[in-house]
């Protein structure tokens, strides 16, 4: 059964999952001093695949079956890694804060999307003014370094822009199938095992350095990703995904780039303006409006 509001272990482990999305936007930083972008998005769905597997045997749990949702699954995985590639070639060309922006306007091609796919995943107009306080805070969060703007970066954002509909698509494919009745663990499978070939070969293919240095940090921000962030978080999520209504986990994605942010801040020694405690009550506001009766 489909629960139609957060409850309390929902609202406390996206807020734990937010969190470690959030981390894993410093651990990626900390892995580009050895690792390229790309292929560091690959060797983590590869280690986290292996992970998965490991745990599905412990679990008794058949690693392939036919069950009616093998295509649904393999549409799934194909979403997941061309949104990961869009990201991060749109990265090439525009800020990662223009990026950010861009990509977090998924929760609302997951809230159109419901509205025509999901009959009991349907939101209100107050729901929408919810979702657009949210993202209007996570905007102001990163107007200040993201007021430049050419070509190059114009091309950057609408790569980000695809990414964000991808990661929609992938919500809506999964809510909307036969993969709707699927594991979390096998949802997540079919996505790591499919990007963990696509992603390492479009990362030769795209002249990237690949793996050019491994040190302590760079190694640790690795695992970080591989074991808390691909492995665990995306477990979780795709356990709310199946038991919870989309657009309501969607719009509490929003709280990502704040930890994002606050992380930046307290690792980084990255600047941190009043403009981010406005930002941070609009999001809270924002999630509150969605989720309330």
């Amino acid at each position: 059964m489909i629960a139609k509001r957060l409850d309390a272990l929902a609202i406390g482990l996206l807020t734990l999952l937010c969190i470690n999305f959030g981390l894993q936007q410093i651990a990626i930083k900390f892995a580009l001093e050895g690792i390229s972008p790309v292929m560091q998005a690959g060797l983590r769905s590869i280690g986290a695949a292996a992970l998965l597997m490991l745990w599905m045997r412990y679990k008794g749990e058949k690693i392939w079956q036919r069950d009616g949702a093998e295509l649904w699954g393999i549409l799934a995985g194909l979403l997941f890694a061309a949104e990961f590639l869009l990201l991060y070639i749109a990265l090439e060309y525009t800020g990662a804060a223009r990026a950010t922006i861009f990509l977090y306007t998924s929760p609302f091609v997951v809230a159109i999307g419901a509205q025509i796919l999901l009959p009991t995943d349907r939101m209100r107009p107050a729901h929408f003014f919810g979702m657009m306080c949210a993202f209007v805070g996570v905007v102001l969060a990163f107007s200040d370094k993201a007021n430049t703007s050419s070509i190059h970066s114009l091309m950057g954002d609408l790569l980000a822009l695809g990414a964000a509909i991808l990661w929609g698509a992938t919500t809506l494919v999964i809510k909307a199938s036969p993969q709707a009745a699927s594991s979390p663990a096998r949802i997540l499978l079919y996505q790591l095992g499919i990007s963990a070939v696509i992603l390492p070969v479009a990362s030769v293919l795209m002249g990237e350095q690949g793996i050019f240095m491994l040190d302590q940090s760079v190694t640790l921000a690795m695992l970080f990703q591989i074991v808390v962030v691909a492995f665990l978080s995306y477990l979780g999520w795709f356990w709310l995904i199946r038991h919870y209504q989309a657009s309501r986990i969607a719009t509490f994605s929003f709280m990502t780039p704040m930890f994002g942010v606050l992380f930046a801040w307290l690792i980084l020694n990255e600047p941190l303006s009043l403009d981010f405690a406005i930002a941070l009550g609009l999001v809270a506001a924002g999630i509150y409006l969605v989720n309330r009766r």
